[in-house]
């Protein structure tokens, strides 16, 4: 018989171990939601988060958005992808989450630094924070979390792991006797950081996504450790040395990426265990040796890249027997093979380049059986035999590079069925025939080049229905007939149209004047004869022109391009020319075409609205200074600022790297920025020269430090460190000048840059000594590094970033005498659809004329800027002289030798005079009052490129 006084006993046990289970799940639910309503208080405002609230009912955060919870009412899941969502992460208290099992923060507008108490989340599966501003360090104790299988941290700023010396024992705490991370005096980050080695304690890992961030130094070893690994990418970051042998135990990879990265050496053997890889890159490193041979092993493989390394040996066999190959990138290396033997047919393959290696063979009709193919690259080899009609059946084919080979017969009329091409290369090679008229259905053409052939016969007048193209070389063949007026239709031709070195005869057509947009334009080497026409001079884009030999007569016309500066060897040996063309007779009064009063007329105009616009300017900076003397203080003041320092000790930290030993280095290096180590001086900092050793190793850096430091920092100067900072941030360019990281607090402010030995070209343009090494070939180089950049920022940067303050003294040189652009302290982003309206920003001398009356930004101030300084390079020194010359002369012209550089001799070299022209063209259509009148610098880039490979 059951004792009821045992029963009662028992129930109530059993209702207080309830009662105490409520209450602790309770207590950690109220936990967790507290944690995150903290987190949320330091956040901006938003509406993703509004449900994140205490209800009257409960506690709970069970119910917010992107929360879920388990049956015991603990936080599992926080999900947040894809929401818009901003702020940072360094208040979210991960403690408070022990049954977190997934943190899905991907595609969001996150900045900062991640947690290093991340690595509390013991029971952690899925940590997804891709595509957002992170920046700083990978936390060592990412290393605890070895539960998780995704981890990805791609498309950051990430930049390694934190100093190991901060943590000798590998625990998460700093080394006895230094202070907390939080309280350093100042974060600092040398760009790029290691991947720990402990990684490899990541068993369970099936992804692991470092891409695109700041990673440098070797890839771990122990990465060989995660046998589960299916998704290995650590492609766009600055890693080094070789690749690790230990990869090849990872069998169950699928994806694997290391492109555009520093690693060398040789593809480990081991890589033919990875027979289930279905992706594979390895292009732009420095790999040597051979491909791996069993690449497609396992028959699966569908994207491969090993493009832009130093790879020799033959073609993989496996490659020829790989079906399933989808995309295909080989070009610029040094593999041999057969281009009709070592390729086989490829039902799904899209787009295949192998160009410039060191194939042979014949040009095999198999590859008209690869359906699906779009795009078809073999140039720079030395494949023969004849275009296979086969090829041009290919109905999704859009572009064919069979450039330079040996390939001859006739272009196949077939050529019409492939309607979809947009680019079309045949130059370099043995084509005969005629061009066929069914050319002209190419509709979609952008871009044609069937130069350095020996076709013959005239140009089909078809060409003319070809309207989308942008450039057309049909030079160096045995073309002849007249140039079709047809021609004259293609509206968008824009970069260049080169009918060079061919037998054309008769007159220039009248309606080559229609091409508006063109910019370089060459007929030389023709049989052309008559007048040239005047519509020539009113192709305002046109930046070069070549009508050399030829049988020309009659007067040059006197606007547009010959308006600059005209070599004689841009209209020698022709029957007779004359005009005011340095180097021309001048035209009889009967030839010689009439300058109306009018024209004079707006001469005047012109110069007195020049002389009118900087009386102008120079009136609104008087102003402007007036009124910045007697304006109030600004609302962010000094105080205001001086507090959130002390609240952020790094208020415009994007990197967030714990820099005290390196802070420390700099202030060492530097003998606490002593003026001895003082190396140039600019409006609001100067510039040290740091030298810090590393082990047996010296770095040498640039420390531009701030002239008022933190605690007194003016608004103005706030704003330039700001700008200098988040315009450097994302911005890598090979001349433009690398931040290395930068340091913001109480004490000291200044930024770490490379350190350029050669100082800035303003000096050594103004040394009579130092000059001399910059001869006509470096100076050229100089003005194209400019180029380069400037098309980089204006249109390869998302968003677009505008200098403003280009001028001699913020270009700096190397060891080698190349160009970086530097002091970014004035830049701008370009946003879409938005006007930037500034105050005054720039160096006199070099600000375009519109500042006189407006202060919007736009890339069109560079491009003045711009056109200055190449002046400069080859004069030697400012060219404001020779500016006004030419807006007030009534030629409009440039006499080269009075504008070159006296101190070097005259360059003999016909090509570098060349060069030196066309940029002196540049530079006057860079120059133009209206700013849309002025090129983009990506035309400009490209035209200087265009014309250095038709000079060498």
């Amino acid at each position: 018989m059951r004792n009821p006084t045992c029963c009662c006993v028992v129930q109530l046990v059993i209702q207080a171990v309830v009662v105490l289970l409520l209450a602790l799940l309770c207590g950690g639910s109220e936990r967790e939601a507290k944690a995150l309503l903290r987190w949320k208080e330091t956040l901006p405002a938003q509406p993703i988060l509004d449900s994140w609230a205490f209800q009257a009912q409960t506690q709970s955060p069970c119910s917010w958005r992107g929360i879920t919870c388990d049956s015991q009412g603990s936080v599992v899941v926080i999900n947040l992808a894809y929401t818009g969502l901003t702020g940072t992460l360094e208040n979210l208290d991960f403690t408070a989450f022990p049954n977190l099992l997934r943190l899905d923060l991907k595609t969001n507008n996150l900045r900062g630094t991640i947690p290093q108490n991340i690595g509390i989340l013991s029971k952690l599966q899925f940590l997804d924070l891709s595509t957002n501003s992170l920046n700083g360090t990978l936390p060592l104790s990412i290393a605890n979390l070895t539960k998780v299988y995704e981890l990805d941290v791609s498309r950051n700023n990430i930049t390694g792991t934190l100093d190991p010396r901060l943590f000798p024992d590998g625990t998460n705490e700093p080394r006895t006797g230094l202070i907390s991370i939080r309280n350093f005096l100042c974060e600092t980050t040398l760009l790029g950081g290691k991947i720990p080695n402990e990684i490899g304690n990541i068993k369970n890992l099936t992804l692991l996504a470092l891409d695109d961030n700041n990673f440098y130094g070797p890839i771990p070893p122990s990465l060989g450790n995660c046998t589960h690994l299916s998704v290995l990418r650590v492609n766009q970051n600055h890693f080094s040395g070789t690749i690790p042998s230990s990869i090849g135990k990872l069998t169950n990879l699928t994806d694997l990426r290391f492109q555009i990265n520093n690693l060398t050496g040789t593809v480990p053997r081991e890589f033919g265990n990875l027979s289930s890889l279905v992706v594979l890159h390895l292009a732009e490193n420095n790999f040597v040796g051979e491909l791996p041979p069993q690449v497609c092993k396992g028959g699966k493989l569908v994207n491969f890249s090993a493009a832009h390394n130093s790879f020799t040996g033959p073609i993989p066999r496996s490659l020829r027997n790989c079906p399933t190959l989808h995309r295909v990138r080989i070009e610029y290396n040094q593999l041999t093979g057969y281009a009709d033997q070592d390729f086989g047919v490829y039902p799904n393959l899209t787009y295949i380049d192998f160009s410039y290696n060191r194939i042979r063979g014949r040009l095999s009709a198999k590859w008209g059986a690869c359906k699906n193919l779009q795009l078809l690259k073999m140039a720079g080899n030395s494949i023969r035999g004849f275009i296979p009609e086969e090829i041009f059946q290919l109905k999704q084919l859009e572009s064919l590079d069979l450039s330079y080979n040996q390939i001859s017969g006739k272009i196949p009329s077939q050529i019409e069925n492939a309607s979809r091409l947009y680019e079309l290369k045949l130059g370099g090679n043995k084509l005969t025939g005629m061009t066929p008229e069914e050319i002209g259905k190419l509709s979609n053409l952008v871009n044609l080049d069937l130069s350095k052939n020996m076709l013959f016969g005239p140009i089909p007048n078809q060409i003319g229905d070809c309207t989308k193209l942008l450039s057309l070389n049909l030079s160096n063949n045995h073309l002849n007939g007249t140039i079709p007026y047809q021609i004259g239709n293609l509206a968008s031709l824009q970069e260049f149209l080169d009918l060079s070195y061919n037998s054309f005869s008769g007159e220039i057509p009248a309606d080559l004047g229609k091409l508006v947009n063109l910019v370089s334009l060459n007929l030389s080497h023709n049989n052309l004869s008559g007048r040239i026409p005047k519509s020539l001079g009113e192709m305002l884009s046109l930046l070069t022109i070549n009508l050399s030999y030829n049988h020309l007569e009659g007067p040059v016309p006197r606007n547009g391009i010959f308006n600059s500066s005209l070599l004689p060897m841009d209209l020698r040996n022709n029957k007779g020319l004359c005009g005011n063309i340095q180097g021309l007779q001048h035209c009889e009064d009967s030839v010689t075409e009439p300058v109306d009063g009018s024209s004079k007329r707006n001469e005047i105009v012109i110069l007195s609205a020049v002389t009118l616009g900087g009386i102008l300017f120079l009136s609104l900076v008087l102003v402007g200074i007036l009124c910045f003397k007697k304006k109030p203080k600004s609302t962010v003041s000094k105080q205001n600022f001086s507090a959130s320092m002390r609240e952020n000790q790094n208020l415009f930290s994007i990197w967030s790297f714990d820099g005290k030993i390196v802070y420390r280095d700099i202030i060492e290096a530097t003998n606490n920025f002593d003026s001895r180590c003082c190396v140039g001086e600019g409006a609001i900092g100067r510039v040290y020269k740091a030298v810090i050793k590393g082990g047996q190793q010296e770095e040498v850096f640039a420390v531009k430090k701030l002239k008022c430091e933190s605690e007194s920092l003016d608004v103005e100067s706030i704003k330039s460190f700001q700008s200098e900072v988040e315009a450097m941030r994302e911005t890598r360019h090979r001349n433009i000048v690398k931040l290395y990281g930068f340091c913001s607090n109480k004490t000291h402010t200044f930024l770490i840059y490379e350190y350029l030995d050669r100082g800035n070209l303003a000096e050594m343009l103004g040394n009579d000594i130092k000059a001399l090494e910059l001869d006509w070939p470096k100076r050229v180089n100089i003005i194209k590094g400019v180029a380069h950049a400037l098309s980089y920022m204006h249109h390869d940067h998302t968003p677009p970033l505008i200098h403003r303050d280009i001028s001699s003294k913020n270009i700096l040189l190397s060891s080698n005498l190349e160009a970086r652009v530097s002091d970014f302290g004035t830049a701008r982003f370009l946003k879409p659809d938005s006007s930037i309206w500034t105050s005054f920003a720039g160096t006199y001398g070099y600000a375009a004329p519109e500042l006189a009356y407006t202060m919007l930004v736009t890339e069109k101030l560079d491009v003045f800027s711009f056109g200055v300084l190449a002046l400069e390079v080859i004069s030697g020194k400012h060219p404001g002289d020779v500016v006004l010359h030419i807006k007030a002369s009534s030629q409009s012209s440039i006499n080269m030798i009075e504008v070159l550089d006296p101190r070097l001799s005259h360059p003999t070299n016909e090509h570098i005079l060349k060069e030196l022209t066309s940029i002196a063209n540049v530079s006057l259509s860079c120059l133009q009052t209206s700013p849309q009148s002025r090129p983009s610098m990506r035309s400009i880039a490209r035209l200087l490129e265009i014309e250095a490979a038709d000079n060498y």
